[in-house]
């Protein structure tokens, strides 16, 4: 019987778990949401296998999980030190809103667009309690809110239109616009006065303004909002006070970040 050989005896060594775990992680960096199978075609990995690394990323907090979609958390973009352009223009982002907040005495955020949603990644907080569920993190729907509208204005009608056109679209308030034509409508004019707002269509008692970040290219590469009690600011108040403080905020960020490079 022929000797085996020390190489041909020897088993690689090294965790294939790992290596598939790596492969998921690496995946991240090209995409905002994965499922299952996206993440087992990633790896070269069973269902099963990316499952069970997915399930194990969630619970260490590195990933979020809603429905069949896995979204990466700040602690994963993080690993290894290097922040993701999103933590970046988060981080440049801060300063900008918290003195747009004391200008105006009311919340001021930074949204981007992830998928068909508004993804909030700042947020400089006021005093004033409103019950918008608006946190670094959270998501609105990109039809009925004043970020969304914005973050889709930069787009053709074509590419909006199957954008919004995905899913029905759920009257969230009495004043909710829910139909493609009246959406194209309202978004070719946010496109011509370059801010939205969104008076009571997200929530009753609620008005949203919003404003675009501009970047290279004329690309919408974020938007900076506000979110006020109805029964505390007019819709006068917020074309005319209002958005003149956020797109100096939204003009300085877009500075910052070109500087920063």
């Amino acid at each position: 019987m022929p000797q085996k050989t020390e190489g041909s005896a020897r088993k690689p060594e090294g965790m294939g778990g790992l290596a598939k775990g790596l492969a998921i992680v690496e995946a991240f960096s090209a995409h905002s949401v994965m499922s299952v199978a996206d993440a087992a075609r990633a790896a070269g990995a069973t269902r099963a296998s990316a499952r069970r690394c997915l399930i194990t990323l969630t619970e260490l907090g590195y990933l979020e999980h809603s429905g069949r979609e896995f979204r990466p958390l700040t602690r994963l973009r993080r690993l290894g030190g290097l922040a993701s352009r999103r933590d970046q223009l988060a981080l440049l982002a801060q300063p900008l809103l918290a003195r747009a907040r004391d200008e105006l005495a009311e919340s001021i955020s930074l949204a981007v667009l992830d998928n068909d949603t508004s993804l909030f990644i700042a947020r400089a907080e006021a005093e004033h309690i409103v019950s918008t569920g608006v946190r670094v993190g959270a998501r609105l729907p990109v039809y009925c809110s004043a970020t969304g509208r914005v973050l889709l204005s930069q787009f053709p009608d074509k590419e909006i239109l199957a954008r919004i056109g995905r899913k029905p679209l759920a009257r969230r308030t009495p004043h909710t616009l829910t139909t493609a034509s009246e959406l194209l409508t309202e978004i070719r004019s946010v496109r011509e006065r370059s801010y939205a707002v969104s008076d009571e269509e997200l929530e009753l008692g609620l008005r949203a303004l919003a404003v675009p970040v501009m970047g290279a290219n004329d690309e919408i590469i974020a938007a900076v909002s506000v979110s006020a009690a109805s029964a505390r600011v007019r819709s006068t108040d917020l074309r005319r006070r209002f958005v003149p403080v956020l797109q100096s905020c939204a003009k300085l960020l877009a500075e910052a970040v070109g500087e920063a490079g």
